[in-house]
């Protein structure tokens, strides 16, 4: 309904935007049944940055297709406009509707959703939540070649203690031309393979057998650690699943809430005699 709706409803907003007036006024460059069309209208689907030839095409264009929607209109309207008034209306009371519920939505129903409502919440479906990619926690350092203490960079990455960390932050500092620290937070194969020259079956592969792995290019090696892991079609962790879990359960509880102010708004009709049934 909606998009028969704007069918309808978008020539007229476009019409009033072109200034409806009986006769020709200063800067008009075209006329069609009553509506004047001008040249501030025309500049602002031009540009100085295209040849003339192409901007007097552009101009030729928007014209016949200005023309063309008012003609089309104005023989729409000669038709029955009863359905197009239903149709007007109906939507004019939906968007009161939606509007009003909006409001009562951000001015009544809170966003809070309790860890222990998530938690059981995924417990009870977790299975209909898989990794449609493989996602990663870790440490991506970028090196130029040749880069002293690789190896016990590598040491330093397998153990990754307190300790370890201060070490591998301070190496990074010195030699790394890009260094990433995702330890806590999940990121894509995707997101990994925009900085890492490697193939999605290779970097799979290697880190399904290995926490750390190397890969070097023409201008740079690189060095992966992975501290947690888990491939496409594994069931999502619970903190990577939480934002979509959190979206759902407060969608829902839109719904149940704005159904319980649909009915207090019956009640009261029917409390106070506003409203009539009539049998």
């Amino acid at each position: 309904m909606k998009k028969t709706l704007y069918y309808y409803i978008i020539p007229i907003l476009f019409l009033s935007s072109c200034n409806f007036i009986s006769r020709h006024s200063d800067g008009a460059v075209a006329e069609v049944d009553g509506y004047v069309l001008y040249q501030v209208d025309l500049d602002a689907i031009t540009s100085s940055a295209i040849s003339p030839e192409d901007s007097s095409s552009r101009a030729r264009e928007f014209i016949k297709q200005w023309a063309t929607d008012i003609l089309v209109y104005n023989e729409a309207k000669k038709l029955n406009s009863e359905r197009i008034e239903m149709l007007v209306e109906d939507y004019r009371r939906s968007l009161y509707i939606y509007e009003y519920e909006q409001n009562l939505v951000n001015k009544h129903m809170s966003q809070d959703v309790h860890d222990s409502t998530i938690n059981l919440f995924y417990e009870q479906t977790k299975q209909q939540y898989i990794l449609q990619d493989h996602i990663f926690k870790g440490i991506l350092l970028v090196l130029p070649h040749a880069t002293p203490q690789l190896d016990q960079l590598k040491k330093w990455l397998n153990t990754l203690n307190e300790d370890d960390m201060e070490k591998i932050e301070k190496y990074a500092y010195q030699y790394a031309s890009g260094y990433e620290l995702f330890n806590d937070n999940w990121v894509t194969a995707n997101q990994i393979l925009l900085r890492l020259p490697i193939q999605t079956d290779i970097l799979k592969t290697s880190l399904r057998q290995n926490a750390t792995i190397q890969v070097d290019d023409s201008l740079s090696t690189y060095i992966l650690h992975v501290t947690d892991k888990r491939f496409a079609g594994e069931v999502m962790p619970l903190e990577y699943a939480k934002p979509e879990i959190t979206k759902w359960i407060l969608s829902q509880k839109q719904v149940n809430f704005l159904q319980e102010e649909r009915n207090k708004v019956y009640e009261n009709a029917v409390r106070f005699n506003k409203l009539k049934i009539y049998k």
